[in-house]
């Protein structure tokens, strides 16, 4: 049974809001309840977390099991790296690191097959072990997304450059990631998160941003922004453990 397609490119072309949160837990039952728990898509990420590549697959499988798509965010701008994320399975690819244009075409030949890039080999898991290879082949250069993070000083200076590569889906950036990166905080920073934003629609690329919260979502989707990284597993398990203990313990008290 060939595996399923992922619609997050299309969904994003046709100027779909789009919300989904980092696995980081590396256990597949977690990625499926998270999956399952109903958001757009899950990402697996193997920058900022003990995921490591041998595991990458079991989770992308998981979010299959759950009906959602999985990104993988890879460790670092590597074509072995992106290779095995795509050869799971996975929907699409997060590449931090991206701070100029050679950095995102890098990223691309990487990503896609030839003409627009130079991603060989035998795609194991995504291809159903070889059972439809010509058909995923012949379709993944349409459907697998591209997000290259922007999150440094250099990335800052050249969003316009990076966004104009061939190849590349959306730009994202993290508050957090900016914020240290530049040091700046407050209205500095948000300046810099929308010269990310503006960079990206200049040419026609979606604009991600990290989110702790879903409080300001509706204030950047007004503003842009459309692919959306809500928190984290494990931020919603310390969150809601946290606030059960303090409700016990006020109760017991």
């Amino acid at each position: 049974m060939p595996r399923p397609h992922s619609d997050l490119r299309d969904r994003l072309a046709n100027g779909d809001r789009l919300v989904g949160t980092f696995c980081t837990v590396p256990d597949p039952g977690v990625v499926e309840m998270v999956a399952s728990s109903g958001f757009d898509f899950v990402c697996i990420d193997t920058e900022h977390s003990p995921v490591g590549r041998a595991g990458v697959e079991s989770l992308v499988r998981a979010a299959d099991v759950a009906g959602r798509p999985a990104l993988v965010r890879v460790a670092d701008n590597r074509p072995e790296l992106i290779a095995a994320a795509l050869d799971s399975g996975a929907a699409g690819v997060v590449v931090p690191r991206i701070d100029s244009a050679a950095d995102a075409e890098r990223a691309v030949r990487a990503t896609r097959y030839p003409p627009l890039g130079g991603r060989g080999g035998y795609p194991g898991r995504a291809s159903w072990y070889n059972q439809d290879l010509a058909g995923y082949v012949a379709r993944a250069n349409d459907e697998l997304l591209l997000v290259a993070q922007v999150e440094s000083p250099a990335a800052l200076r050249d969003a316009d450059a990076i966004a104009a590569v061939d190849g590349i889906d959306a730009l994202y950036a993290a508050p957090g990631d900016l914020s240290v990166a530049i040091g700046a905080t407050g209205e500095a920073l948000e300046s810099a998160l929308r010269s990310v934003v503006r960079a990206a629609r200049a040419h026609h690329r979606t604009a991600g941003l990290f989110q702790m919260d879903s409080g300001s979502v509706d204030r950047w989707h007004a503003d842009g922004v459309r692919l959306f990284f809500l928190a984290a597993d494990s931020l919603f398990l310390t969150e809601a453990a946290g606030a059960a203990a303090r409700s016990a313990l006020n109760l017991r008290g």
